[in-house]
C-alpha cells in the first residue's frame, strides 16, 4: 500500500471570465475545505488514511467541478456538499464508487 489509502484530488483552477468553465467559478474551494473538514472530523485523515489536496488544472472542464481519487483513479463531479459526503461516505469509508457521479 501506497503512503495514503487515499489521496483526492480537488480541481481549484480558475480560468479568465469568458473561457471554458472552471471548477473554481462552481465552488471547489468551499467543497475542498468541507472534505478536508469531513476526513478530519471522521479521523481518517494522515498516513495510511485519506490525504485531501488541492490541484491545478485537471483538464476535464466541461465535466467540473471535478476531482480524482487515487489509487483507484475515479474521476467524479459534483453539485454540494451532499454529493461530497456521498463520495466520502460510499467511496473512501465503504469502497463502493458513486456511480451517479463519476465521469
Amino acid at each position: 500500500m501506497g503512503y495514503y489509502k487515499h489521496h483526492v484530488f480537488f480541481c481549484l483552477n480558475e480560468r479568465p471570465e469568458g473561457d471554458r468553465q472552471s471548477c473554481n467559478r462552481c465552488g471547489a474551494s468551499e467543497m475542498q475545505l468541507h472534505a478536508k473538514d469531513r476526513i478530519k472530523a471522521l479521523k481518517l485523515a494522515g498516513p495510511g488514511g485519506v490525504r485531501i489536496n488541492k490541484s491545478g488544472c485537471l483538464d476535464r472542464c466541461e465535466e467540473g467541478p471535478v476531482i480524482v481519487i487515487y489509487p483507484e483513479e475515479t474521476w467524479y463531479t459534483y453539485v454540494d456538499k451532499s454529493d461530497i459526503d456521498e463520495i466520502i461516505d460510499e467511496h473512501i469509508v465503504n469502497g463502493r464508487p458513486v456511480e451517479r457521479l463519476k465521469i
